[in-house]
């Protein structure tokens, strides 16, 4: 006598490992991506200090309108060109928060979806381990039936299956 084959589905398409693992390896290129850019961008930033630093050399008298420094440059063309340079700056603060704001949102959202694939994970096994009690019961509720048979109890003995009718 065989064991019943008792088929059940378990509940959704495919574990949530398959379908979140190639959506984190991508993230994790856009991570070190990021990473990279931020990198380049505080050495461009510090660079431009230090070159600021340089060009901020201190007037010792007030030059006079429409007279050159001595850099080739006149008092119009520097205000000018520090007129730019805050403007600049103010941009760049501007683009700055924008960033972090980005990055976090980008952080909350990982986070988001770590906890549903956590979640989705738990659901998996726990479906998974009801599958396997409830086999488990079967399997023993079948062994239970065929010793009961073979010690004589013919009620709890399996039916014959019916052959098929002739085919002509």
């Amino acid at each position: 006598m065989t064991a019943p084959r008792a088929e059940v589905k378990l509940s959704g398409t495919a574990a949530p490992q398959e379908r979140w693992a190639s959506r984190y390896m991508m993230e994790g290129y856009a991570s070190m991506n990021r990473n990279i850019l931020a990198a380049a961008t505080a050495l461009a930033l510090i660079a431009s200090g230090q070159a600021m630093a340089f060009q901020a050399e201190p007037e010792s008298e007030a030059p006079v309108a429409g007279k050159t420094l001595p850099d080739g440059t006149t008092p119009e063309e520097r205000s000018n060109t520090a007129r730019l340079n805050a403007e600049q700056a103010a941009r760049a603060k501007a683009e700055n928060v924008t960033y972090e704001q980005e990055v976090s949102a980008a952080a909350q959202q990982v986070a988001a979806d770590q906890a549903a694939f956590a979640e989705e994970t738990a659901a998996y096994e726990a479906e998974k381990a009801r599958v396997a009690a409830m086999s488990a019961e079967e399997r023993m509720k079948w062994e239970a039936d065929v010793a009961a048979c073979k010690a004589g109890d013919v009620t709890r003995c399996a039916k014959p299956a019916s052959s098929p009718p002739p085919q002509p």
